[in-house]
């Protein structure tokens, strides 16, 4: 293998684990927000929420555009077999992100009859991210791959341990909804969010902790990974840093003042919990089945694309962080973008 084809895929990979990873986190928070929609009652808070993600949302979704398509380009042969495998539930994923979006633009000109707006946004948020969870544990327990195709049938993703990564990463996002709250609201928002805070994180680190030891039980390959000498010291930071930054989110929910740590904390469970998935799958980008390089387009064809990229990337990140910076601070009753 020359290096150029054995590096492309490298870098490849390390685009992809970037951009899901903003995703997640960006459109995390604001996935939870919809899903506390079905906890908060009160139409002004409601609006407040709202607020809070209005000027960011449609552009946390264009790294789920960047992951998707950079999957499709750079590794065609993986994009297959995942939308083959997963069809499912990644359509019932993006019909989702759908009604949640255009829940956005509709509710404010349907008011005061927006109650179908509401429902929109809310289940939206809510399917959307349940199906992500079962994405992710269709990969995690494995697809049936034959060659450079799936071989599996049409619902072998529908398992029990998928549907619980559902359940979990609803918890997650929640986590990550909660905890934005504290960090652009006050009063008596904020005092729900750190209430409804103090029992997600409980649920949140629960799941992990069920995950946690499901996955290596159910999955001999990640077992070894994690649990064979001298891996087990060497990897023993990533759960006690874990257990670190629970202490810490918590820390911060409880204290008023420390209106950003909670939030902080909360992206660093996240960013834990993907280092974990990274240590658990790498090389492999269909765990089990398919590594980065037997996945991987031509050299040519992704070297063409890198380039484009690099060029975009900037920029994205550029827009991302002016967003962000603009509209900083806290968001009251009566203010906000929309």
């Amino acid at each position: 293998m020359d290096t150029l084809a054995y590096a492309l895929p490298l870098v490849w990979a390390a685009i992809l684990a970037v951009a899901v990873t903003l995703y997640v986190i960006l459109d995390g928070f604001g996935l939870g927000l919809g899903i506390l929609f079905h906890l908060e009652r009160r139409e002004e808070q409601r609006d407040v929420i709202m607020n809070t993600i209005a000027p960011f949302w449609d552009g946390n979704q264009t790294w789920l555009v960047l992951g998707g398509g950079g999957l499709l380009a750079a590794f065609p042969k993986a994009y297959s077999v995942v939308m083959s495998g997963l069809y499912i539930p990644i359509i019932v994923m993006l019909l989702a992100l759908v009604f949640r979006g255009v829940a956005f633009e509709f509710r404010w000109v349907a008011k005061p009859k927006q109650e179908f707006w509401d429902l929109a946004f809310s289940w939206g948020a809510l399917v959307a991210t349940f199906a992500q969870g079962v994405v992710l544990g269709g990969l995690l327990q494995g697809l049936s791959v034959d060659g450079d195709r799936y071989s599996g049938g049409t619902f072998d993703w529908l398992t029990p341990f998928a549907l619980f990564c559902g359940v979990s990463l609803v918890a997650g996002y929640a986590l990550l909804g909660t905890t934005w709250l504290i960090y652009k609201t006050d009063g008596d928002l904020q005092d729900w969010a750190r209430n409804t805070a103090k029992i997600v994180l409980p649920l949140m680190l629960l799941a992990t902790a069920i995950i946690s030891i499901w996955t290596p039980y159910s999955v001999p390959r990640i077992a070894d990974r994690w649990f064979s000498w001298p891996n087990i010291i060497l990897l023993a930071p990533v759960p006690l840093l874990t257990l670190y930054a629970a202490y810490r989110c918590w820390h911060g929910i409880e204290n008023i003042g420390r209106d950003a740590e909670p939030f902080v904390a909360a992206v660093a469970l996240f960013l834990l919990g993907f280092v974990g998935l990274l240590i658990s799958n790498v090389p492999y980008l269909v765990p089990g089945a398919m590594t980065v390089w037997e996945a991987a387009a031509a050299p040519s064809s992704q070297l063409f694309m890198l380039i484009g990229t690099l060029l975009l990337l900037p920029i994205i990140l550029g827009y991302t962080i002016f967003v962000y910076w603009t509209f900083r601070g806290k968001v009251r009753a009566g203010e906000g973008y929309h």
